[in-house]
Order: structure tokens, then sequence, then C-alpha cells
């Protein structure tokens, strides 16, 4: 027998296609009251000093919720937009509007399943039934080999037991119709905040980016241009370390971690991409990482909070440098490497950074100046569109040795990673423009690289690093 009426609490599932909490929502009730509720908890300064959502993320955030809310009124329905603490917002609005179920998607860290306890605890005290589901990664948990506090240590171990053994779940369709109290009974569905309300500050145009715009339309968009109108997806694998341009990787990344694609939707894309194009080590690529974000998301399950501790899932003893002069200067894309300072610099107008960035300006954070890796997991928390908490903090713990990295001592060579992947400089000249009015000036060879050199084009050096790359110890 169907409830009277229920909440939708939308929160990284920002979509109407392949979302289970909504289509058992209005399976189960007669009425559906979607709320996104704006937590001030996102947005508080953290220890170092910058928020933990910046200005990049929050306008992802807005760009998708007005799109959802555009999808739901198609559909009949709002989104009403709430701000609190939402396990105080939602019962209140609950108790309100007669609500007698919560249905919501659930997730693994401990703030937000913090939050999920605090609601279905309150909920339970009012008479509120509430109801979550698994929606989050490309297998469902109830369909693992083992149990998730048997998730193996080793990425390889897990992903061969998931292929050789479980199966995808199909997606569900997006509904036809939602039932919505109406504007007789909710007068008002609320406003967006502004940059100012959480003390944010409107970014400028970031011109690289022009199509990383939130929302399920645009994520939905995306994949029909990367897969179908520039066929990109046959290449995958042999462009995705690239770091100049648009095209190079998919860029599915912002809009699957705030749920407005699911990996799902992706997989059967891939799937019908292989039957009527082309299937090659390209397109299990593409897989392949899906299966990698929900790797780090069950490890985040089994492990709770040791991710987030500075020892890691190893336990291993602190010996790490709280530099903030060096870190500043790492943040700002100031080190005097520019390798490393482009890609900061990428991040710090644009919000995105590469895999092949990131993996090098977090190799050189932990290993050649040797700050608190938790640090850097920090600051691109609040400054990666993308970020998404379990993939975020695993793969940091990784590069820092505290993690699931099978090998001991994992090492970027900044100088020959350059050298590799951005040969004639082209990358680094276009974030360090100064650079590139150097004639005969190569970017990656150490000798060329002065202390006076730098300075005369507005490139500070940091301090002599203490774990110094032997190709760079001639000019450091």
């Amino acid at each position: 027998m169907k409830c009277k009426r229920a909440i939708v609490w939308f929160r990284n599932d920002l979509r109407v296609t392949d979302n289970e909490t909504l289509v058992k929502a209005i399976q189960s009730a007669e009425e559906i009251l979607p709320i996104y509720c704006f937590d001030p908890r996102m947005f508080e300064k953290t220890a170092l000093g910058f928020p933990k959502t910046g200005a990049f993320r929050f306008q992802f955030l807005v760009e998708s919720l007005r799109q959802l809310r555009i999808r739901l009124q198609e559909l009949g329905a709002d989104l009403i937009i709430a701000q609190g603490l939402p396990e105080e917002k939602l019962i209140e609005i609950g108790e309100k509007y007669s609500v007698e179920k919560i249905f919501f998607s659930q997730e693994v860290t401990s703030e937000e399943v913090g939050v999920e306890i605090a609601l279905e605890k309150s909920a339970w005290a009012k008479g509120i039934q509430t109801e979550s589901f698994w929606q989050s990664t490309l297998f469902h948990s109830d369909d693992l080999p083992f149990p998730v506090a048997q998730t193996p240590e080793v990425f390889t171990q897990f992903r061969k037991s998931l292929e050789k053994i479980v199966e995808v779940r199909r997606t569900f369709p997006a509904p036809l119709t939602i039932k919505y109290p109406g504007t007789d009974t909710i007068f008002s569905n609320g406003d967006f905040p502004e940059y100012s309300h959480f003390g944010l500050k409107e970014p400028e145009p970031a011109s690289a980016y022009v199509e990383l715009v939130g929302g399920e339309d645009a994520g939905l968009r995306r994949i029909q241009s990367y897969f179908w109108e520039k066929n990109l997806l046959k290449n995958y694998k042999e462009t995705r370390n690239g770091l100049l341009g648009f095209d190079y990787s998919s860029k599915f990344s912002p809009w699957l971690t705030l749920g407005c694609i699911s990996p799902r939707t992706i997989f059967e894309e891939v799937k019908r991409y292989e039957r009527e194009r082309i299937k090659n080590e390209s397109t299990y690529w593409l897989i392949f990482e899906l299966i990698w974000r929900d790797y780090f998301r069950f490890i985040c399950k089994k492990h709770g909070n040791a991710v987030f501790q500075i020892d890691g899932i190893k336990k291993q003893m602190d010996s790490w440098r709280r530099d903030s002069a060096d870190f500043q200067r790492w943040c700002e894309g100031k080190t005097g490497v520019p390798f490393v300072d482009a890609n900061m610099r990428e991040l710090n107008t644009t919000g995105f950074m590469s895999n092949r960035g990131r993996q090098n300006v977090a190799s050189f954070l932990v290993n050649d100046l040797n700050i608190d890796w938790t640090w850097g997991a920090s600051y691109f928390e609040s400054q990666l569109i993308d970020y998404d908490v379990c993939s975020n903090w695993g793969n940091w713990m990784y590069v820092a040795g505290v993690g699931n990295d099978p090998r001991e001592n994992r090492y970027f060579n900044i100088i020959r990673q350059g050298k590799n992947y951005d040969k004639e400089g082209d990358f680094v000249r276009a974030w360090i423009p100064e650079l590139a009015s150097i004639n005969g000036f190569n970017i990656h060879q150490p000798e060329d690289l002065s202390t006076a050199k730098l300075k005369e084009f507005g490139i500070e050096l940091g301090k002599t690093y203490p774990h110094a790359m032997v190709e760079m110890v001639k000019w450091v």
C-alpha cells in the first residue's frame, strides 16, 4: 500500500535517469517532494584556511541543481532547495507537509554516514520511515563475491574477482511523470544561494573547459559527443594521458561525482559502442577506470576513517614536514618546477587537472617536498570540480605510500614525466606564458633552469627540497 507523501533527498545522485531512489519513491508514495539541502558544513574553512567546497565545485553543483530542477519540472514536479543541517531540515519539512517516508542514496564515508544516522534517528522519533539505496558504483555492493569487509587490498585482485563472476545491473529508466503536491501546498521551492553566502567569489570564466557545465543533460551530451559524434572512445587508452585540450580524455568525472550521470549509464553506452562501432583495448579501458572508482569506494567503506588519517590504512609512522610556505608555493604553482607549476595553475584557473598532472603534483608534494599528504588531499577537495571523497583520498594515500599500492616508494621523476608527456613544452607554456617568450629555452632541461632566469620571469623557487630529484640537484 502506498503512503501519502514521501521526500526524495537528493545528494550525489542529481539525475532522473538510473536513479533507483527516485524510482522506488514513486512506486511507494502517491506524492513526491524532491529536496536538495545545502549543508553549511560542506563550506566550512579547513584548518589550512581554505573552504572544503571552493568556488568551482560550488558553481558546478548549482549548475547541476538548476538542471535537475528543470528535469523535474518537465516531469510535473519541482526541486525544493533547503539550507541547513539535512538531519534537521528534512525532518522539519517532513513534519510541515505530513511526510511519511524519506528516501535517499547511501554514502560510505564518516561525515556523510553520520548525517544518515542522525537523520534516521530523528525521523524515527517523529514517526517518519526512511529507506536508502546503494547506487554510486558500477557494481552493486550486494553483488560482490566477498563481504565488503573482505575487499581485497590489491586492485588487480578486486578487479579480476568482479570481472569473472559479477554482472552489472541494468539501469533504471527515467520516470515518465512525478506526482507533486503543487503550489497550493508548496508555496516556495527556495532559491539557490549566492557565492557570497558561503564566503566564495564567483570564478572567472575558464575558457579552457567551457564544456564542463553541470547537470544531467550536459553529462549525457558529453557521452554522445565523446562516443558517437567525435568517435573518440576507440583511442581512449592512447590519448587519456594527454594534458592540453578537452578531448584527450572522457572528462566524465565531474558528472559522475555529483551523480548527474551514473557509471552504469556509461557502461551501457560503452557496450553499445562495442556492438555498433568497435571493441578494443580502449573501450575496455574506460570500464577499467570505472572499476578503479568502485574499488576506492569499497576500500573507504571497509577502512572507515583510516583513509583520512596521516598514517593511512597501512598505519605507517608519521614523518611528514608541515612547512606552510612550501605548501603555499605548491598550491599557487610557484615551486619553480614548470611541469608542477603549470598543472597547479591549471587547477586554480579551471577547477580541473588531468590525471597525469594529478599524479605528478601529488608525487612532488609528498616525495620531493615531503609535505603532509593530507594537506594536498584537502586542497584538491576544495578545488576540484570532480572531487570524489573516496577517489581523492584513496589516490592520495596511494601516492603517499600509506594506501593500497603494492609497490613500495612509488615515485614520479618530474623532469622525465615532463619530457615524456609534454615533449615540446606546449602545456607548460600554455599555463606559464612568461616562458613562451624565451628563445631556445628547453623547459624540461634542468641546466636551462637557473634560479636567476626563473626569477626573471616571476617564478619563485622555494627552499632546497629535502628529497630533490637527482636530475634537479644541478639547479635547485
